[in-house]
């Protein structure tokens, strides 16, 4: 067999359907997101950013690289081992303390990424306790349907949001079996949020745990940035809450929180935590900062809010056609893999915006869209600049407007 005529001729396909995936050579400035210089064939090109999630900009906050400057000064570059052999640094310990308290929970678990997080947990919570069953979201992420399928574990795939759907699969599972209801607050494709309450009301009815992914929507909502679940009252309902230090807060990470019993078993049994190196401790300090700022500031959460608004309001204005969701994530349709990577190849290259399309096996065909994150540091000219280049292109792709 000729294996790179193979792998070529897969390749083709994806460039065929219009859906290869090109990754954009950025340069992040410090003090000027959400601008970046683009670096292209040898020369380089002025662009702001618009589909980033460091969704507050908290990646170029001063106390969080300040935080970062000392921690490398005072600890060095990386760890210098798994956590459990020579590399939990002190700074990793008051980063789960942070994280346990956004949550008000007894603990908290590091993992290297959101996608380790809730691979690892998964997997190990479903796999080790006998005979469980899972209840996962229709729409879930991929690192939770993966730790869910290595796992092991019966997985019965409920209706996306529907706890009616939840209730009616959960009362076919014997009483006696473990169960582990595992969803998400915000949605990171459509930006819908779940109904958290109702599904806490069934899981509790049936006896099951509660797994919540919240990555898309720690430092962002509640009062204090703990999410929609902080939001909603709901924390104390929740058996996990999973989240993500690499979006709101900034920097990189993933974790886990929950009773002291519950961190400990997954520390103790989690292959995806015991065998790979710790987080290098300049991470952590910057982790920290950043949680404990957006603990106490809502400047940054009110003013995204704002810019949102802005953006929605005037997308309506011209008929471009975005989900209508309550989170920050505008999903502007197209609906058109081809389409949707030439619209997104015009911006960045005659426009100098740039937006990521969103093709299959991401999201279902003919639902192509582009995936836009207004951030707190888009000023009205960088929208303006943006809605004025989607009306043109929108045009010359005889796209179908939305009616208002």
């Amino acid at each position: 067999m000729n294996y790179d005529a193979y792998f070529q001729s897969r390749i083709d396909e994806l460039h065929a359907e219009g859906r290869y995936r090109v990754f954009a050579d950025l340069e992040r400035h410090r003090g000027s997101f959400p601008k970046a210089t683009r670096h292209k064939d040898g020369g380089t090109q002025d662009v702001t950013v618009w589909c980033s999630n460091d969704y507050l900009g908290m990646g170029q906050h001063p106390d969080l690289l300040a935080a970062m400057h000392e921690a490398l000064d005072r600890s060095g570059a990386g760890a210098g081992g798994t956590r459990n052999i020579s590399g939990t640094n002190h700074y990793h310990v008051l980063l789960e303390q942070e994280l346990a308290d956004l949550h008000a929970k007894e603990a908290a678990l590091l993992f290297t990424s959101g996608y380790v997080s809730n691979w690892a947990a998964l997997s190990t919570l479903a796999s080790q306790m006998k005979n469980c069953v899972v209840l996962s979201d229709a729409s879930n992420h991929a690192s939770m349907i993966e730790g869910i399928r290595h796992s092991r574990a019966e997985c019965i795939v409920f209706k996306h949001n529907d706890p009616r759907d939840l209730a009616a699969k959960l009362s076919r599972v014997v009483p006696d079996r473990p169960k582990l209801v595992a969803f998400e607050s915000v949605y990171s494709m459509d930006g819908d949020i779940s109904p958290m309450k109702e599904i806490c009301d069934v899981a509790d009815d049936f006896g099951a745990m509660t797994y919540l992914d919240e990555v898309h929507a720690v430092g962002l909502y509640g009062p204090r940035g703990g999410g929609v679940a902080e939001r909603e009252g709901l924390m104390d309902r929740i058996t996990v809450i999973e989240g993500t230090l690499g979006k709101a807060f900034g920097v990189m990470g993933g974790y886990i929180t929950g009773t002291t019993a519950m961190c400990d078993f997954v520390r103790s049994f989690a292959s995806g935590f015991i065998f790979t190196t710790s987080l290098p401790p300049a991470i952590a300090a910057g982790a920290a900062a950043s949680i404990r700022h957006l603990k106490a500031s809502s400047a940054e959460r009110e003013r995204q809010q704002d810019r949102v608004a802005v953006l929605r309001r005037r997308l309506d204005q011209i008929g471009i056609p975005h989900l209508r969701n309550p989170s920050h994530i505008v999903p502007v349709m197209v609906g058109n893999p081809v389409k949707c990577k030439w619209i997104s190849d015009v911006l960045l290259d005659q426009y100098g915006i740039y937006i990521q399309p969103i093709n299959y096996p991401t999201v279902p065909r003919g639902t192509e869209r582009l995936r836009i994150t207004p951030s707190p540091f888009h000023t009205d000219a960088d929208i303006d600049h943006l809605v004025g280049a989607l009306e043109s292109l929108w045009s010359q792709c005889a796209l179908s407007r939305a009616v208002a």
